[in-house]
Protein backbone atom coordinates (compact mmCIF):
# COMPACT_ATOMS: atom_id res chain seq x y z
CA UNK A 1 0.00 0.00 0.00
CA UNK A 2 1.55 3.43 -1.32
CA UNK A 3 2.25 5.50 1.89
CA UNK A 4 -0.14 8.76 1.90
CA UNK A 5 1.69 11.88 0.69
CA UNK A 6 2.71 14.88 2.70
CA UNK A 7 0.86 17.38 2.51
CA UNK A 8 0.87 21.13 4.14
CA UNK A 9 -3.08 21.30 4.34
CA UNK A 10 -6.09 19.39 4.22
CA UNK A 11 -9.43 21.21 4.66
CA UNK A 12 -12.51 19.74 4.43
CA UNK A 13 -15.28 20.79 4.98
CA UNK A 14 -19.38 20.59 4.52
CA UNK A 15 -19.80 21.92 1.51
CA UNK A 16 -17.34 22.74 -1.42
CA UNK A 17 -18.10 25.06 -4.56
CA UNK A 18 -15.92 24.90 -7.01
CA UNK A 19 -17.53 27.34 -9.32
CA UNK A 20 -16.00 25.69 -12.14
CA UNK A 21 -17.40 22.82 -13.25
CA UNK A 22 -20.19 24.80 -13.38
CA UNK A 23 -22.85 23.91 -11.49
CA UNK A 24 -21.27 21.72 -8.87
CA UNK A 25 -21.53 21.30 -5.26
CA UNK A 26 -19.35 18.62 -3.40
CA UNK A 27 -20.55 17.43 -0.03
CA UNK A 28 -18.39 16.24 2.58
CA UNK A 29 -14.89 16.43 0.40
CA UNK A 30 -11.70 18.03 1.13
CA UNK A 31 -9.34 20.16 -0.84
CA UNK A 32 -5.34 18.88 -0.50
CA UNK A 33 -3.02 21.87 -0.86
CA UNK A 34 1.09 22.36 -0.64
CA UNK A 35 2.85 25.10 -1.36
CA UNK A 36 0.44 27.31 -1.97
CA UNK A 37 -1.21 25.39 -4.62
CA UNK A 38 -4.81 22.60 -4.73
CA UNK A 39 -3.49 19.55 -5.24
CA UNK A 40 -6.33 17.58 -5.23
CA UNK A 41 -10.09 17.73 -4.05
CA UNK A 42 -11.99 14.56 -3.03
CA UNK A 43 -13.78 12.94 -0.53
CA UNK A 44 -13.17 13.59 2.82
CA UNK A 45 -12.56 10.09 3.58
CA UNK A 46 -10.34 9.32 1.12
CA UNK A 47 -8.28 12.43 1.31
CA UNK A 48 -7.64 11.07 5.03
CA UNK A 49 -5.95 7.54 3.89
CA UNK A 50 -4.48 9.73 0.76
CA UNK A 51 -2.68 12.16 2.39
CA UNK A 52 -0.53 13.21 5.19
CA UNK A 53 -1.30 17.15 6.18
CA UNK A 54 0.60 19.01 8.38
CA UNK A 55 -2.76 20.56 9.37
CA UNK A 56 -5.81 19.20 9.01
CA UNK A 57 -9.01 21.41 9.46
CA UNK A 58 -12.27 20.26 9.45
CA UNK A 59 -14.91 22.70 9.32
CA UNK A 60 -18.13 21.27 9.65
CA UNK A 61 -21.03 23.70 9.27
CA UNK A 62 -19.25 25.88 6.79
CA UNK A 63 -19.19 26.34 2.73
CA UNK A 64 -15.23 26.76 1.11
CA UNK A 65 -16.01 29.10 -2.29
CA UNK A 66 -13.20 30.75 -4.50
CA UNK A 67 -12.07 33.65 -2.45
CA UNK A 68 -13.84 37.23 -4.13
CA UNK A 69 -12.34 39.01 -6.55
CA UNK A 70 -12.96 42.59 -6.82
CA UNK A 71 -12.81 44.21 -9.94
CA UNK A 72 -12.88 47.35 -9.55
CA UNK A 73 -11.76 49.35 -6.47
CA UNK A 74 -9.66 52.93 -5.13
CA UNK A 75 -8.65 50.69 -2.16
CA UNK A 76 -7.33 53.86 -0.16
CA UNK A 77 -10.16 55.93 -0.15
CA UNK A 78 -11.25 54.25 2.31
CA UNK A 79 -9.92 56.89 4.84
CA UNK A 80 -12.68 59.44 2.61
CA UNK A 81 -15.44 56.81 3.71
CA UNK A 82 -18.42 58.82 4.03
CA UNK A 83 -16.63 62.13 3.61
CA UNK A 84 -18.25 63.33 0.74
CA UNK A 85 -22.10 61.42 0.60
CA UNK A 86 -25.43 61.89 -1.43
CA UNK A 87 -23.96 63.54 -4.59
CA UNK A 88 -23.88 62.85 -8.20
CA UNK A 89 -20.95 61.81 -9.35
CA UNK A 90 -19.12 64.69 -10.79
CA UNK A 91 -20.28 67.31 -7.99
CA UNK A 92 -18.64 64.76 -5.66
CA UNK A 93 -15.74 64.34 -7.77
CA UNK A 94 -15.12 68.19 -8.24
CA UNK A 95 -16.63 69.56 -5.09
CA UNK A 96 -15.18 67.00 -2.75
CA UNK A 97 -12.86 64.35 -3.57
CA UNK A 98 -10.52 65.83 -6.10
CA UNK A 99 -9.77 69.26 -3.66
CA UNK A 100 -9.29 66.46 -0.83
CA UNK A 101 -6.89 64.17 -2.56
CA UNK A 102 -5.28 67.52 -4.11
CA UNK A 103 -4.34 68.29 -0.11
CA UNK A 104 -3.89 64.93 1.41
CA UNK A 105 -2.78 61.94 -0.96
CA UNK A 106 0.80 60.90 -0.20
CA UNK A 107 2.62 57.82 -0.34
CA UNK A 108 1.74 57.05 3.33
CA UNK A 109 -2.10 58.05 2.54
CA UNK A 110 -2.53 55.29 0.10
CA UNK A 111 -0.13 53.02 2.17
CA UNK A 112 -2.33 53.62 4.92
CA UNK A 113 -5.53 53.49 3.00
CA UNK A 114 -4.77 50.19 1.16
CA UNK A 115 -4.01 48.62 4.47
CA UNK A 116 -7.64 49.60 5.73
CA UNK A 117 -9.20 48.27 2.98
CA UNK A 118 -7.47 44.95 2.94
CA UNK A 119 -8.49 44.29 6.38
CA UNK A 120 -12.02 45.17 4.99
CA UNK A 121 -12.15 43.22 1.96
CA UNK A 122 -10.05 40.10 3.94
CA UNK A 123 -13.17 39.71 6.24
CA UNK A 124 -15.49 40.05 3.72
CA UNK A 125 -14.33 37.22 1.77
CA UNK A 126 -12.42 38.92 -0.77
CA UNK A 127 -8.55 37.59 -1.55
CA UNK A 128 -7.64 39.52 -5.02
CA UNK A 129 -8.45 43.14 -5.93
CA UNK A 130 -7.82 45.76 -9.04
CA UNK A 131 -6.76 48.98 -7.82
CA UNK A 132 -7.02 52.25 -9.82
CA UNK A 133 -5.23 54.71 -7.61
CA UNK A 134 -2.14 57.31 -7.16
CA UNK A 135 1.06 56.24 -5.91
CA UNK A 136 0.63 52.84 -6.94
CA UNK A 137 3.66 51.70 -5.08
CA UNK A 138 1.81 51.73 -1.89
CA UNK A 139 -0.76 50.38 -2.79
CA UNK A 140 1.19 47.37 -3.83
CA UNK A 141 3.11 47.25 -0.52
CA UNK A 142 -0.10 47.48 1.55
CA UNK A 143 -1.32 44.25 -0.60
CA UNK A 144 1.76 41.96 0.01
CA UNK A 145 2.26 43.03 3.31
CA UNK A 146 -1.87 41.85 3.89
CA UNK A 147 -0.85 39.00 1.97
CA UNK A 148 -3.18 39.51 -0.92
CA UNK A 149 -3.29 39.33 -4.16
CA UNK A 150 -3.45 41.89 -6.46
CA UNK A 151 -3.91 43.60 -9.74
CA UNK A 152 -2.34 46.99 -9.84
CA UNK A 153 -3.17 49.65 -11.35
CA UNK A 154 -0.90 51.98 -13.42
CA UNK A 155 -2.83 55.31 -13.54
CA UNK A 156 -2.84 57.33 -16.31
CA UNK A 157 -4.22 61.22 -16.06
CA UNK A 158 -3.90 64.38 -17.98
CA UNK A 159 -3.48 66.56 -15.12
CA UNK A 160 -0.84 66.67 -12.20
CA UNK A 161 -1.02 65.48 -8.51
CA UNK A 162 1.95 64.54 -5.90
CA UNK A 163 2.34 61.74 -7.85
CA UNK A 164 3.20 62.53 -11.44
CA UNK A 165 3.24 65.97 -13.53
CA UNK A 166 1.25 64.46 -16.85
CA UNK A 167 0.38 61.44 -19.05
CA UNK A 168 3.98 60.38 -19.58
CA UNK A 169 5.12 60.50 -16.31
CA UNK A 170 2.14 58.78 -14.86
CA UNK A 171 2.94 56.06 -17.49
CA UNK A 172 6.64 56.02 -16.58
CA UNK A 173 6.39 55.10 -13.21
CA UNK A 174 3.65 53.24 -13.53
CA UNK A 175 5.77 50.87 -16.08
CA UNK A 176 9.12 51.15 -13.78
CA UNK A 177 6.84 49.61 -10.86
CA UNK A 178 5.59 46.65 -13.19
CA UNK A 179 9.01 46.13 -13.76
CA UNK A 180 10.48 45.48 -10.28
CA UNK A 181 7.61 43.78 -9.41
CA UNK A 182 6.01 41.99 -12.49
CA UNK A 183 7.58 38.44 -10.66
CA UNK A 184 5.59 38.41 -7.39
CA UNK A 185 3.18 35.75 -7.34
CA UNK A 186 0.73 38.08 -5.81
CA UNK A 187 0.68 41.12 -8.19
CA UNK A 188 0.09 41.71 -11.21
CA UNK A 189 -0.66 44.73 -13.51
CA UNK A 190 -3.26 46.77 -15.29
CA UNK A 191 -3.36 50.00 -17.43
CA UNK A 192 -5.56 52.05 -15.89
CA UNK A 193 -6.52 55.40 -17.72
CA UNK A 194 -9.13 56.73 -15.60
CA UNK A 195 -11.99 57.88 -18.07
CA UNK A 196 -12.09 59.81 -21.48
CA UNK A 197 -13.35 62.79 -19.73
CA UNK A 198 -9.34 63.29 -18.56
CA UNK A 199 -7.07 61.15 -20.85
CA UNK A 200 -6.76 62.94 -24.41
CA UNK A 201 -5.89 60.89 -27.41
CA UNK A 202 -2.25 61.01 -27.04
CA UNK A 203 -2.42 59.29 -23.82
CA UNK A 204 -4.59 56.62 -25.02
CA UNK A 205 -1.93 55.90 -28.17
CA UNK A 206 0.79 55.04 -26.01
CA UNK A 207 -1.76 53.00 -23.60
CA UNK A 208 -2.79 50.96 -26.76
CA UNK A 209 0.94 50.65 -27.64
CA UNK A 210 2.22 49.33 -24.01
CA UNK A 211 -0.94 47.28 -23.74
CA UNK A 212 -0.29 45.38 -26.88
CA UNK A 213 3.77 45.07 -26.23
CA UNK A 214 2.66 43.86 -22.83
CA UNK A 215 -0.19 41.87 -23.28
CA UNK A 216 -1.99 44.14 -20.01
CA UNK A 217 -5.26 44.78 -19.36
CA UNK A 218 -6.60 48.43 -19.78
CA UNK A 219 -9.17 49.20 -17.09
CA UNK A 220 -11.16 52.56 -17.37
CA UNK A 221 -14.42 53.91 -16.22
CA UNK A 222 -16.76 54.37 -18.97
CA UNK A 223 -20.29 55.47 -19.57
CA UNK A 224 -20.95 55.83 -15.78
CA UNK A 225 -23.24 58.82 -16.51
CA UNK A 226 -25.32 60.57 -18.84
CA UNK A 227 -23.03 63.88 -18.14
CA UNK A 228 -19.70 61.89 -19.37
CA UNK A 229 -21.31 61.09 -22.62
CA UNK A 230 -22.84 64.72 -23.16
CA UNK A 231 -19.25 66.07 -22.38
CA UNK A 232 -17.52 63.82 -24.92
CA UNK A 233 -20.09 64.31 -27.64
CA UNK A 234 -19.35 68.39 -26.97
CA UNK A 235 -15.88 67.81 -27.00
CA UNK A 236 -15.07 65.26 -29.47
CA UNK A 237 -18.29 64.53 -31.33
CA UNK A 238 -18.43 61.28 -30.70
CA UNK A 239 -19.60 59.13 -27.61
CA UNK A 240 -16.77 57.82 -25.68
CA UNK A 241 -16.65 54.05 -26.61
CA UNK A 242 -16.98 55.06 -30.15
CA UNK A 243 -14.08 57.22 -29.25
CA UNK A 244 -12.14 54.36 -27.49
CA UNK A 245 -12.94 51.87 -30.36
CA UNK A 246 -11.46 54.51 -33.57
CA UNK A 247 -8.47 54.83 -31.19
CA UNK A 248 -8.23 50.72 -31.01
CA UNK A 249 -8.85 49.62 -27.73
CA UNK A 250 -12.01 48.31 -27.44
CA UNK A 251 -10.90 44.40 -27.36
CA UNK A 252 -10.68 41.64 -25.34
CA UNK A 253 -8.11 43.29 -22.57
CA UNK A 254 -10.48 46.36 -21.97
CA UNK A 255 -12.08 46.09 -18.35
CA UNK A 256 -15.07 49.03 -18.96
CA UNK A 257 -16.32 49.58 -15.19
CA UNK A 258 -19.87 51.07 -14.81
CA UNK A 259 -21.29 50.95 -18.27
CA UNK A 260 -24.30 52.22 -17.25
CA UNK A 261 -25.41 54.61 -20.34
CA UNK A 262 -25.23 52.16 -23.19
CA UNK A 263 -27.22 51.76 -26.82
CA UNK A 264 -28.00 48.37 -28.30
CA UNK A 265 -24.98 48.93 -30.82
CA UNK A 266 -22.67 49.84 -28.02
CA UNK A 267 -23.77 46.49 -26.12
CA UNK A 268 -23.69 44.74 -29.42
CA UNK A 269 -20.45 45.90 -30.13
CA UNK A 270 -18.93 45.29 -26.47
CA UNK A 271 -19.81 41.58 -26.85
CA UNK A 272 -18.30 41.14 -30.42
CA UNK A 273 -15.26 42.64 -28.99
CA UNK A 274 -14.56 40.07 -26.31
CA UNK A 275 -14.98 43.18 -23.75
CA UNK A 276 -15.16 42.95 -19.59
CA UNK A 277 -17.16 44.80 -18.21
CA UNK A 278 -16.83 45.35 -14.28
CA UNK A 279 -20.15 45.55 -12.80
CA UNK A 280 -20.73 48.07 -9.36
CA UNK A 281 -24.11 47.99 -8.74
CA UNK A 282 -23.85 49.91 -5.20
CA UNK A 283 -21.93 52.88 -6.55
CA UNK A 284 -24.24 52.87 -9.80
CA UNK A 285 -27.54 53.53 -7.08
CA UNK A 286 -25.82 55.87 -4.73
CA UNK A 287 -23.99 58.29 -7.31
CA UNK A 288 -27.31 58.16 -9.44
CA UNK A 289 -25.63 56.95 -12.02
CA UNK A 290 -28.41 54.72 -13.54
CA UNK A 291 -28.70 50.73 -13.87
CA UNK A 292 -26.32 49.24 -16.01
CA UNK A 293 -28.26 46.85 -18.71
CA UNK A 294 -26.91 43.62 -17.17
CA UNK A 295 -29.63 41.09 -18.49
CA UNK A 296 -28.92 42.27 -22.21
CA UNK A 297 -24.86 42.60 -21.68
CA UNK A 298 -25.78 38.82 -20.70
CA UNK A 299 -27.32 37.82 -23.53
CA UNK A 300 -24.36 39.01 -25.90
CA UNK A 301 -22.39 36.64 -23.71
CA UNK A 302 -19.95 39.67 -22.04
CA UNK A 303 -17.91 38.51 -19.10
CA UNK A 304 -18.98 40.69 -16.31
CA UNK A 305 -17.38 40.72 -12.86
CA UNK A 306 -18.23 42.44 -10.09
CA UNK A 307 -16.57 45.30 -8.42
CA UNK A 308 -16.63 47.46 -5.12
CA UNK A 309 -15.50 50.75 -6.41
CA UNK A 310 -14.65 52.57 -3.77
CA UNK A 311 -15.62 53.27 -0.28
CA UNK A 312 -15.72 56.75 -0.63
CA UNK A 313 -18.20 55.95 -3.18
CA UNK A 314 -20.49 52.74 -1.71
CA UNK A 315 -19.20 52.99 1.07
CA UNK A 316 -18.63 49.36 1.61
CA UNK A 317 -16.10 46.67 -0.08
CA UNK A 318 -18.58 44.07 0.48
CA UNK A 319 -19.09 41.73 -2.61
CA UNK A 320 -21.75 39.78 -0.45
CA UNK A 321 -23.82 42.58 -0.93
CA UNK A 322 -22.57 43.43 -4.78
CA UNK A 323 -23.45 39.60 -5.46
CA UNK A 324 -27.28 40.11 -4.26
CA UNK A 325 -27.84 43.52 -5.33
CA UNK A 326 -26.50 42.37 -8.78
CA UNK A 327 -29.28 39.43 -8.83
CA UNK A 328 -32.06 41.43 -7.90
CA UNK A 329 -31.31 44.22 -10.06
CA UNK A 330 -30.43 41.84 -13.23
CA UNK A 331 -34.00 40.44 -12.09
CA UNK A 332 -35.89 43.83 -11.72
CA UNK A 333 -34.60 44.93 -14.96
CA UNK A 334 -35.74 41.94 -17.02
CA UNK A 335 -38.84 41.03 -15.26
CA UNK A 336 -37.54 37.98 -15.36
CA UNK A 337 -37.30 35.70 -12.24
CA UNK A 338 -34.83 33.46 -13.70
CA UNK A 339 -32.38 36.45 -15.13
CA UNK A 340 -28.64 35.94 -13.00
CA UNK A 341 -29.22 32.88 -10.76
CA UNK A 342 -27.37 32.79 -7.91
CA UNK A 343 -24.46 30.45 -9.45
CA UNK A 344 -23.95 33.25 -11.87
CA UNK A 345 -23.73 35.90 -9.59
CA UNK A 346 -21.36 33.78 -7.64
CA UNK A 347 -19.28 33.05 -11.41
CA UNK A 348 -19.29 37.03 -11.76
CA UNK A 349 -18.08 37.78 -7.74
CA UNK A 350 -14.90 35.21 -8.87
CA UNK A 351 -13.75 33.27 -12.09
CA UNK A 352 -15.38 36.23 -14.21
CA UNK A 353 -13.34 38.76 -12.16
CA UNK A 354 -10.17 36.34 -12.49
CA UNK A 355 -10.64 36.06 -16.53
CA UNK A 356 -10.75 39.95 -17.01
CA UNK A 357 -7.70 40.11 -15.10
CA UNK A 358 -5.79 37.77 -17.38
CA UNK A 359 -5.42 35.44 -13.94
CA UNK A 360 -8.30 32.40 -14.75
CA UNK A 361 -5.13 30.02 -14.56
CA UNK A 362 -4.54 31.04 -11.51
CA UNK A 363 -7.40 32.22 -9.14
CA UNK A 364 -11.44 32.37 -9.77
CA UNK A 365 -12.33 28.69 -8.99
CA UNK A 366 -10.98 25.75 -6.89
CA UNK A 367 -9.89 23.36 -9.04
CA UNK A 368 -6.64 21.31 -8.76
CA UNK A 369 -3.34 23.22 -9.91
CA UNK A 370 -4.47 26.53 -8.97
CA UNK A 371 -3.20 28.97 -6.17
CA UNK A 372 -5.32 28.07 -2.51
CA UNK A 373 -7.29 31.00 -2.73
CA UNK A 374 -10.02 30.07 -0.52
CA UNK A 375 -13.18 31.38 1.50
CA UNK A 376 -14.82 29.94 4.48
CA UNK A 377 -18.65 30.72 4.83
CA UNK A 378 -20.16 29.46 7.98
CA UNK A 379 -24.08 28.95 7.51
CA UNK A 380 -24.56 27.78 11.43
CA UNK A 381 -26.06 31.14 12.29
CA UNK A 382 -30.29 31.01 12.80
CA UNK A 383 -29.96 33.23 9.73
CA UNK A 384 -28.69 31.37 7.69
CA UNK A 385 -30.83 27.95 8.86
CA UNK A 386 -32.33 26.01 7.28
CA UNK A 387 -30.02 25.84 4.05
CA UNK A 388 -31.57 23.82 1.17
CA UNK A 389 -29.22 25.32 -1.32
CA UNK A 390 -25.95 27.08 0.11
CA UNK A 391 -24.84 28.60 -3.71
CA UNK A 392 -28.58 30.42 -2.90
CA UNK A 393 -27.99 31.35 0.65
CA UNK A 394 -24.07 32.45 -0.51
CA UNK A 395 -25.75 35.05 -2.79
CA UNK A 396 -29.44 35.87 -1.18
CA UNK A 397 -28.62 35.10 2.74
CA UNK A 398 -24.91 35.14 3.91
CA UNK A 399 -23.01 38.47 4.38
CA UNK A 400 -19.72 38.99 5.20
CA UNK A 401 -20.16 38.76 8.52
CA UNK A 402 -20.76 34.77 8.20
CA UNK A 403 -17.12 34.57 6.34
CA UNK A 404 -14.71 32.88 8.99
CA UNK A 405 -11.39 31.74 7.21
CA UNK A 406 -9.46 33.21 4.24
CA UNK A 407 -6.51 31.47 2.51
CA UNK A 408 -4.43 33.53 -0.18
CA UNK A 409 -1.71 30.64 -2.08
CA UNK A 410 -2.71 28.77 0.92
CA UNK A 411 -1.64 30.96 4.13
CA UNK A 412 -4.19 31.88 6.21
CA UNK A 413 -5.18 35.70 6.28
CA UNK A 414 -8.39 35.30 8.72
CA UNK A 415 -8.59 32.79 11.18
CA UNK A 416 -11.91 32.59 12.66
CA UNK A 417 -12.93 36.16 11.97
CA UNK A 418 -9.41 37.53 13.19
CA UNK A 419 -6.91 38.93 10.84
CA UNK A 420 -3.71 37.53 10.93
CA UNK A 421 -1.26 39.40 8.86
CA UNK A 422 -2.73 43.20 9.90
CA UNK A 423 -2.73 44.68 12.83
CA UNK A 424 -6.07 46.19 13.67
CA UNK A 425 -5.70 48.72 16.76
CA UNK A 426 -2.74 50.28 14.47
CA UNK A 427 -5.18 50.78 11.60
CA UNK A 428 -7.36 51.86 13.74
CA UNK A 429 -4.93 54.73 15.19
CA UNK A 430 -4.06 55.26 11.69
CA UNK A 431 -7.33 55.92 10.30
CA UNK A 432 -7.96 58.28 13.18
CA UNK A 433 -5.07 60.03 12.15
CA UNK A 434 -5.91 60.69 9.07
CA UNK A 435 -9.35 61.90 10.11
CA UNK A 436 -8.05 64.59 11.90
CA UNK A 437 -5.61 65.37 9.28
CA UNK A 438 -8.65 65.79 6.37
CA UNK A 439 -11.18 67.36 9.24
CA UNK A 440 -9.22 70.41 10.63
CA UNK A 441 -7.53 70.74 6.91
CA UNK A 442 -10.90 71.00 5.27
CA UNK A 443 -12.04 73.45 8.35
CA UNK A 444 -9.29 75.50 7.53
Amino acid sequence: MAHPIKIDTLLAARWIVPVEPEGTLLHDHAIAIDRGTILAILPHAEAQSRFAPSEHITLSHHALIPGLINLHTHAAMSLMRGLADDLPLMAWLNQRIWPTEGRHVTADFVLDGTRLACAEMIRGGITCFNDMYFFPEASAQAALAAGMRASIGMIVINFPTAYASDADDYLAKGLSLRDRYQQHPLLSFCLAPHAPYSVNDKAFASILTYAEQLDLPIHIHLHETNDEIRHSLETTGLRPIERLHRLGLVGPNLIAVHMVHLTNDEIELIGQQGCSVAHCPSSNLKLASGFAPIPMLLNQQTNIGLGSDSAASNNRLDLFEEMRLAALLAKAQSGEAGMLPAHQALQMATINGARALGLGEITGSLVPGKAADITAVDFSSLELSPCYDPVSHLVYAAGRNHVSHVWVNGKILLNEGRLTTLDEPDLVRRTAYWREQIESMNEG
